[in-house]
């Protein structure tokens, strides 16, 4: 349908995604478009930047901004991370606010450090979605949990869901439609992101390196997209991975290069997946000391 006809009353907004690390966002996201928009890994701090996808029905467009986990910023690239998760809650119509029930379950302090005085400031609608009840073994504990929840903060909804199993999801697209405000779609229904090509393969190169690799090599890596050629029977790229020491340069590449070979047949089955193309993957692996804590790269790299 395009953008300038659509049914009335129809509505269209952003609501942000957030919680702490490894909660779930990303796959709630993917669960909510009934695709992979988000790199998703068993590893915290795995989305680096904003991401928005489109939530296309008849009567609504959602504009879900998937944010990186609330964390307190050690270095410059966490900073502008969490300037990015902070701006995306300024801006939003509503919030999804994710939380781990296993872990909810073994705290006192349900709300991660910060959170209360962001809720409490920007007054804007929120939904407690309480993900991974599909790992909880007693049931019976589900519903103490969700007093516990509606005791803390006016939530407008508390669900329980599964994003892994996409159990209760339709229950979220539900309630947030509520709260969105009455406006034509944004963006083309027919879009699923804002973002181009060139930073899905990114990610997915990204994704392969936080499978591959432990500790502190994965979030010391950037990817870089060096060239993006469309050819007639294939689709050419050539992407940079950029680390910070000559030892995580060693590693990546691994001995004889079998590492960094390994990366670039994971990713290169995935990225043709999502291109529905073949594609021919060169990797290099290059070396930027201290990127992280050096606002002029991190601006360079779009952060």
């Amino acid at each position: 349908m395009p953008i300038d006809t659509f049914p009335t009353p129809f509505h269209c907004g952003y609501v942000a995604i957030i919680g702490e690390p490894n909660v779930g966002k990303s796959t709630l996201l993917n669960a909510l478009l009934g695709t992979k928009l988000s790199i998703v890994t068993p590893k915290p701090q795995t989305t680096r930047k904003r991401i928005l996808g489109f939530h296309n029905g008849p009567y609504h467009q959602i504009i879900f901004v998937d944010t990186p986990g609330l964390i307190q910023p050690k270095y410059a690239l966490q900073e502008s991370m969490m300037n990015a998760a902070h701006a995306a809650i300024a801006d939003a119509d509503a919030l999804a606010l994710l939380f781990d029930v296993p872990k909810s379950l073994n705290r006192e302090q349900l709300f991660p450090e910060g959170l209360e005085e962001i809720l409490r400031t920007s007054r804007t609608p929120a939904l407690a979605i309480l993900n991974k009840v599909d790992v909880l073994q007693d049931k019976h504990l589900l519903l103490p949990l969700i007093n516990r929840f509606s005791k803390l903060y006016p939530f407008h909804s508390i669900i329980p869901i599964s994003a892994l199993y996409e159990d209760g999801t339709e229950s979220v697209v539900e309630e947030l439609v509520r709260f969105l405000p009455l406006h034509r779609p944004l963006y083309d229904p027919d879009v699923l992101s804002d973002q181009p090509q060139r930073f899905f393969v990114s990610e997915i190169i990204r994704e392969k390196i936080f499978e591959l690799f432990r500790e502190e090599v994965p979030y010391a890596t950037e990817v870089v997209i060096a060239e993006y050629k469309e050819k007639e029977d294939l689709d050419v790229i050539a992407a940079d991975i950029l680390v910070e020491r000559e030892s995580q340069r060693r590693i990546l590449i691994g001995h004889k290069g079998n590492a960094i070979k390994e990366v670039g047949t994971r990713a290169r089955k995935d990225i043709e997946a999502f291109l529905d193309r073949k594609i021919y993957l060169e990797l290099h692996v290059k070396i930027r000391i201290g990127w992280r804590d050096d606002e002029q790269w991190i601006r360079r790299l779009g952060y």
